[in-house]
């Protein structure tokens, strides 16, 4: 009997290594996505530029939460003791204990392992580059290449890793009760509000504000790349939600998985289709950029509770943030706040949404057993509010302290010609379409 017991363990854990590895390739695979997105929608002669930010920062991401984000978001695996005096030093002594393989039958037996040490952290890696591409998107075409990338090392090692503790690293607003399932609030938001900071010290690209309060359209050049991205987007985050359940096996986690995969693509549509409807009816055209950042505005709107609503509801959570983002969108281009992809809109208005809508979809009486004291609407809505508030307050001010440090000493922004001409060959020294520039016989 002990044997197949041992047996049953051994094939769960394997299992729930497997199926955390792949929801983590696939959220990998929305480095992809988001890529894609950006390069259809900034102009042809920025494009390189955009696509060496993107494969750039996933890697600075990766280096640096290996180095010290993972054990400043999850102190515990670097201080087994509970000593955290060590602080960032100890993330060397994370490392160790990662690649010791220490799980095994035991500590799994025990209760204390249900999958690899290393899926998870592969898991957390791509989540944090993840909010880190939120940012690329916000300040393109007229920010330095060196200076973004500058960011990404104090954003995925410090800024992201510290508002990651407090709620998925067992803090204080985990301890309150702020629910944030896979990251509306410490993932999207997170994001957004670094994007925010840099871009109010960054400034509007060139021509996009008239003096007289004209807003000049500045369309992207390939809307083929914007639609692909946002269905690799798509298909990434059921690896986003789907894995944050962080187990497959036995019917319960299952049954959590199959809903979560299926709240996620509804919430999607719903907010395309509502996007879409009320871009109609506003501008009197069908906006496909409205109707993709309506669907990635669902998908954010749901990652905060993917589990609990049903379908129909999930739809609705979706659709109100697809009617969000359009109106989010507008009026951040009235108080001239340029962002070409609409990425604050997305990840941080709709983060808000996401995270302000889980109160009413949850189960209070399992709550209060939980918590061993009365839990109600208003307890829940309270720290929904404390998580929102603390995590955007830490991220914009930190971020925005490092932008304006980065513009006192390296300077953040291209100068006037090389943003005229293209970041392409400003900052790489190639063209993406070199087929379309003009060449001299």
């Amino acid at each position: 009997m002990e044997e197949i017991t041992n047996s049953v363990l051994s094939v769960n854990y394997a299992l729930d290594t497997f199926y955390f590895l792949v929801m983590g390739a696939l959220v990998m695979w929305m480095a992809a996505g988001f890529t894609m997105l950006e390069s259809g929608l900034v102009r042809s002669k920025n494009t390189t530029e955009i696509l060496t930010k993107n494969v750039g920062l996933f890697s600075i991401a990766c280096i640096m939460y290996m180095l010290c984000g993972y054990s400043l978001m999850y102190p515990e695996l670097a201080n087994p003791d509970g000593d955290y005096t060590g602080g960032i030093f100890n993330s060397f002594s994370a490392l160790s204990i990662l690649g010791s393989g220490d799980n095994n039958l035991e500590t799994v037996a025990a209760g204390d392992a249900y999958y690899s040490n290393l899926s998870d952290f592969f898991f957390q890696v791509v989540f944090v580059a993840t909010a880190m591409s939120i940012v690329s998107g916000a300040v393109a075409e007229r920010m330095k290449l060196g200076s973004f990338f500058i960011f990404a090392i104090f954003l995925t090692g410090l800024i992201y890793p510290i508002q990651g503790f407090w709620k998925w690293g067992g803090g204080f607003l985990n301890e309150g009760g702020f629910l944030d399932f896979a990251g509306s609030g410490v993932v999207h938001m997170t994001g957004a509000a670094a994007a925010l900071a840099g871009v109010i010290l960054l400034g509007p690209r060139k021509g996009k504000y008239g003096k007289d309060g004209a807003i000049n359209p500045i369309p992207g050049a390939n809307l083929p790349l914007a639609a692909l991205g946002t269905l690799v987007l798509w298909l990434g985050w059921f690896g986003f939600n789907g894995g944050s359940q962080l187990q497959i096996t036995g019917i319960d986690n299952a049954n959590a998985v199959a809903a979560i995969f299926v709240n996620t693509n509804m919430a999607a549509c719903g907010g395309l289709v509502a996007a879409l409807l009320l871009a109609q009816l506003w501008f009197g055209k069908a906006d496909l950029t409205m109707a993709l950042n309506g669907a990635l505005a669902g998908l954010v709107a749901i990652t905060a509770e993917p589990l609990m609503p049903s379908p129909i509801t999930a739809t609705l959570i979706g659709a109100v943030g697809g009617l969000i983002v359009v109106c989010a969108i507008v009026m951040f281009d009235k108080i001239k706040i340029d962002d070409p992809v609409g990425a604050i809109s997305v990840h941080g208005v709709v983060g808000i949404w996401g995270l302000l809508v889980v109160p009413f979809t949850q189960d209070y009486a399992a709550l209060s057993e939980d918590k061993g004291v009365p839990w109600g609407l208003g307890d829940q809505m309270l720290w929904q509010i404390i998580g929102m508030a603390t995590i955007f307050v830490w991220v914009f001010a930190i971020s925005f302290a490092v932008w304006f440090a980065l513009k006192l000493t390296v300077g953040i922004r291209v100068n006037e010609e090389d943003e005229y001409n293209g970041l392409d060959l400003a900052e790489c020294g190639m063209e993406a379409y070199p087929e379309f520039a003009s060449s001299e016989s």
